[in-house]
């Protein structure tokens, strides 16, 4: 008889965990009423470690690094192309931001990462589309993007051998399994007494190519305006552009204010982007840990959780993979180590 696995929560992490685990032997039933629907839907879709990095925060560079080298092996495991983009731009458009984007590039060469410095001529000649007074620029050649839609869509088909269950889990008590592997997200804390977990939202636009616009970037391109951190993500027809940042409790509503400060930032790399079509505002609840890091690790002899991934869920998917196989099978990952959740005090133990 195998050995039984309830996985809650299906978003990007608790359907990559679900694939792993039945193809590895496990029986396993997936919870979630809504799969698919929350922050991996919403999601932008960069793969982009040493883009996000920052002194300090190497840590979270070196789990980013690991699943990013995962990712090309893990998109092919499921058996359709979800990626959208190769190599990343993090621009500057003013002297201080280019003074934080040589101090990224020195801390990235100390933890061992190279990547180039582009002048403005450089820029442009590689992304003509970009505004014309961006002075510098990062570029991360290996550096990814995916489709986060196409990617649920392509987990969902790829667990064919899981049990899915349209239900909302209050109490991991009730579930009949040997093992229970916590992927829900921002819903991570109310199963979970002191796990440190909490949701911050973000609001994201996607935006559809007209017939008379100049062609998007083919490469992710990232920058700051007034301190907000802003991105464009390529797609097919169009743009995804991103994202706010509010703590409002589980507000998922879009706002007025959100879509203007993320149309006028994005028309600050890219002027042209005014030509294209608003086709989707949306809003989603990214589940975020005090320190940035994911909490990834057992809690019990019979829970393990995966969550907390903050605006990393897509990167984190292929680790997160991993680190719950080996754990599963009695073993911890080494590259995973940092996201154990024994590094928080109060945390419940089922």
């Amino acid at each position: 008889m195998l050995p039984t696995l309830a996985v809650v929560g299906g978003g990007v992490i608790g359907l990559a965990v679900a694939v792993r685990a039945a193809r590895e032997g496990w029986s396993v039933r997936l919870y979630d009423p809504a799969l698919g629907s929350g922050a991996s839907w919403v999601a932008g879709g960069m793969l982009a470690p040493l883009s996000e990095a920052w002194p300090g925060e190497h840590r979270l560079l070196t789990l980013g690094a690991h699943s990013l080298e995962r990712w090309p092996e893990f998109g092919r495991s499921l058996g359709t192309n979800v990626f959208t983009a190769s190599g990343s731009l993090t621009v500057a458009l003013d002297a201080a931001d280019a003074a934080d984007l040589r101090t990224v590039a020195e801390f990235l060469g100390q933890q061992g990462f190279s990547v180039e410095m582009l002048s403005r001529a450089q820029i442009r000649e590689l992304e003509p589309s970009l505004a014309q007074n961006i002075r510098l620029a990062i570029h991360a050649p290996t550096e990814l993007a995916v489709d986060n839609r196409a990617l649920v869509t392509a987990l969902r088909e790829a667990a064919s051998q899981v049990e899915f269950f349209a239900e909302e889990v209050t109490d991991l008590e009730a579930i009949n399994a040997d093992q229970i592997v916590v992927a829900a997200g921002a819903n991570t804390a109310s199963l979970l007494a002191g796990m440190p977990v909490r949701a911050v939202k973000g609001e994201i636009l996607r935006l559809r190519r007209r017939p008379s616009a100049p062609p998007p970037p083919t490469r992710t391109v990232r920058g700051s305006v007034h301190g907000r951190p802003i991105y464009l993500v390529p797609r097919g027809d169009g743009l995804v552009v991103g994202a706010t940042q509010h703590e409002t409790g589980r507000d998922t509503q879009v706002t007025v204010a959100g879509v203007r400060d993320l149309i006028a930032d994005a028309e600050r790399l890219m002027p042209s982007i005014g030509e294209y079509e608003l086709h989707e505002c949306s809003a989603g609840l990214r589940p975020v840990s005090p320190d940035g890091l994911p909490v990834i690790g057992r809690i019990s002899d019979r829970v393990i959780v995966a969550s907390g991934h903050g605006r990393n869920g897509i990167l984190l998917t292929p680790i997160t993979a991993d680190s719950v196989s080996a754990l599963l099978a009695g073993d911890v990952l080494p590259e995973a180590k940092a996201a154990d959740p024994s590094r928080f005090e109060k945390v419940a133990h089922p």
